[in-house]
């Protein structure tokens, strides 16, 4: 929070001493420049999570949590019929959200992959969020930062050692 100290008018409606302090907003641009992780979570129609997943899994990015959600955006609720009377039975449409922790070099070509393959221009597509996350452990080692959030024996690992063969 930013203090700004503003004159304050005394009782004759002249400008004078004490100053007012008011809380502003500080709107930072860019990432958080503390965090090397990220967390993406993305809010997108069930029936493409397949292509989502597919993209994220030709980019070596695994470590993927898929949870079914209902909500309501821009689009509102749905609306069903039913014997020649329409109503609404419930306001929340069904999504899934897609959470991924990743590292800070890797947020701008994951959220890119995830707008290709979620897109289809209508409303209701979904929203990404980017969340600074302080720290990864693995559990089963203890493991912290880079170590715990890199998953071996994935894409990355399978094409070194075939690049290390040739």
């Amino acid at each position: 929070m930013t203090l700004f100290f503003l004159p304050c008018p005394n009782r004759a409606g002249l400008v004078g001493f004490p100053l007012i302090a008011l809380p502003r907003p500080v709107v930072l641009s860019g990432y958080s420049p503390e965090s090397e992780f990220y967390k993406i979570e993305a809010i997108i129609r069930p029936w493409r999570v397949s292509h989502v997943s597919s993209g994220l899994l030709e980019m070596g990015i695994r470590g993927v949590t898929v949870s079914d959600v209902r909500g309501f955006g821009a689009q509102g609720g749905s609306t069903e019929r039913h014997g020649g009377s329409e109503f609404s039975e419930d306001t929340f449409i069904a999504k899934v959200k897609i959470e991924i922790v990743i590292c800070k070099e890797q947020v701008e070509a994951v959220i890119d992959k995830i707008i290709e393959k979620a897109r289809t221009g209508e409303i209701g597509d979904g929203k990404i969020f980017l969340i600074p996350v302080s720290d990864v452990v693995r559990i089963r080692t203890g493991e912290r930062g880079k170590e715990a959030e890199r998953m071996t024996g994935g894409l990355s690992d399978r094409l070194s050692s075939v690049v290390s063969i040739l």
